[in-house]
């Protein structure tokens, strides 16, 4: 059995080759903000418990090593941008396994926003695999900001084995954004 220690964290690669020009400098801030020695929190990164497969390795190759990261993960963070496409990326595929195949429980964090309090109502920013795991109520997500409290909080209170979500689009509530200074 595979301990699922590790948050599986997704985001669209937009096609480029240069990171900076994709959604991976949001995957950066996240690394950044683990390694901080400002921060208490540590990321398990199931990124880093698979071997690392190069941009030019073929589908199979690719697809082997997510699912391989999968399965050690307790959850799956996605960043979701302006930018994400709503099909034909790697994106698309990743959040499939992950709900069909190792029922993760989804953190969607929403890059842009101070507060997210209306899930529903950034559906436009949403792959359609994901739409349809949303909408079908076979995805458990929490909608958050792509904010450093939001996230730390979501990755360690909602796991495989820890708190459960209870639907599709659950998210913070107003009293918490304000703790965190999100609203005033």
């Amino acid at each position: 059995m595979v301990n699922r220690t590790g948050t599986y964290i997704a985001f669209d690669g937009l096609g480029q080759q240069d990171p900076t020009k994709s959604d991976f400098r949001y995957y950066a801030t996240i690394q950044g903000w683990s390694a901080s020695k400002s921060s208490d929190f540590r990321l398990t990164n199931s990124h880093e418990k698979a071997s690392a497969v190069r941009d030019k390795s073929k589908l199979a190759t690719l697809q082997a090593s997510i699912r391989q990261r999968l399965q050690a993960s307790k959850n799956m963070l996605i960043v979701l941008s302006n930018d994400t496409r709503k099909s034909g990326s790697v994106l698309s595929w990743e959040i499939e396994r992950a709900v069909d195949s190792y029922d993760l429980p989804l953190i969607i964090a929403h890059t842009g926003y101070g507060s997210v309090m209306n899930p529903k109502g950034l559906s436009d920013r949403w792959p359609t695999t994901l739409a349809t795991r949303l909408n079908n109520g076979s995805a458990k997500a929490i909608h958050i900001p792509f904010k450093q409290d939001a996230i730390f909080d979501a990755i360690q209170r909602f796991t495989v084995n820890g708190e459960k979500l209870n639907g599709s689009f659950t998210y913070y509530d107003e009293a918490t954004h304000r703790r965190w200074g999100y609203i005033r």
